[in-house]
């Protein structure tokens, strides 16, 4: 699918989340991430809820930890557009799929795009349940939601207005590179060791791609994520996936009053 088809098939899914939502628009849109979905009740007041496949060019999520759900949530004075989970590649779907959710929010109306999600931490100073606010990404899925001689400055895809408002909500929250990678395998240990050589504090399979198509759609990004697992440490200890998705479900209310912090400051 081209750039500009991806774009079309979002506009017809904007139409219908507004017609269905009774919203001439909306000021902006999260995208919950594994384990993230009970943040919505603590974001704003609920107005509506859909189900994505109600919506032109939806799929439902198949990853535990994901609902199937798009709510219309107030926030303050702002109407929040907020996909209860996502799709990935590593099921069976390529970029324009995975970055259907966010070309559809900012085609109804929203300039700022909050992604958020579960990572594991390749730094010693991230503690697992801890928040982190995502500086700057490295895409290492070998793939894009663009097509074409779309050459979109990434520069700043991570709005420094929106990491600022991050900061004020919270002013422990601590920023990290984020290094996005295919799945559903984890990394090996000289995977990790690469990864952090190269830069990265997070590791996760989501936000990058979804980024790259709200910047070059004009959108502000804000990217939040929840480290759920020392990735370091996996060496010495298997990973429990139960036990990562059970590290944001714990803290589910708190990531929702964080969300709702930052957005009416934007």
């Amino acid at each position: 699918m081209r750039t500009a088809d991806a774009k079309e098939l979002a506009a017809a899914a904007a139409n219908e989340l507004r017609a269905r939502s009774g919203a001439d628009g909306y000021d902006a849109m999260v995208v919950l991430g594994s384990g993230w979905t009970e943040a919505v009740d603590a974001m704003g007041t609920p107005d509506i809820e859909l189900d994505m496949a109600d919506l032109p060019g939806f799929v439902p999520p198949t990853a535990a930890g994901h609902s199937a759900k798009v709510r219309s949530v107030w926030v303050g004075a702002k109407r929040v557009a907020v996909f209860l989970g996502r799709t990935h590649l590593y099921e069976d779907h390529d970029p324009m799929r995975v970055a259907h959710a966010v070309r559809t929010g900012v085609a109804a109306g929203a300039s700022t795009v909050v992604l958020t999600g579960a990572a594991g931490s390749l730094r010693t100073d991230f503690a697992v349940g801890q928040p982190i606010v995502v500086r700057d990404h490295i895409n290492l899925t070998s793939m894009s939601p663009l097509t074409g001689p779309d050459f979109v400055d990434l520069t700043g895809a991570y709005d420094p207005r929106l990491r600022e408002a991050a900061r004020d909500a919270d002013v422990t929250l601590a920023e990290g590179v984020y290094a996005a990678v295919v799945g559903p395998q984890f990394a090996t240990p000289a995977e990790l060791g690469m990864l952090r050589g190269a830069g990265a504090d997070l590791v996760g399979r989501s936000i990058a791609l979804e980024t790259i198509a709200a910047v070059e759609m004009g959108a502000s990004v804000l990217g939040l994520a929840m480290v759920t697992n020392d990735a370091v440490g996996s060496v010495f200890e298997r990973f429990d996936a139960e036990r990562a998705l059970d590290v944001v479900r714990s803290r589910a209310v708190r990531l929702g009053e964080l969300l709702n912090a930052i957005l009416v400051r934007v």
